[in-house]
């Protein structure tokens, strides 16, 4: 299971680059770009609000569900 997190497309979308992001929502870059690059386990509901509420998005408009090769559908 992958759930990716596609907060480039959003920025692209908006003409925003992280860093107006970032200072918007009272994040560093380095958290932010860790954020969009995956490499984190989690991402906190306050921080997903917040950045759903500069970007005027949703959260399924940020979050996308990936299967790996070789998952089965539950059931």
């Amino acid at each position: 299971m992958a759930i990716i997190l596609n907060l480039d497309v959003m920025l692209a979308r908006r003409k925003m680059r992280s860093r107006e992001l970032a200072e918007a929502i009272g994040m560093t870059e380095q958290n932010l770009s860790l954020l969009k690059s995956g490499k984190v386990k989690g991402v906190r509901f306050s921080t997903l609000e917040a950045i759903c509420r500069h970007l005027a998005c949703q959260p399924g408009d940020l979050l996308e569900y990936r299967a790996d090769e070789g998952d089965e559908a539950l059931g």
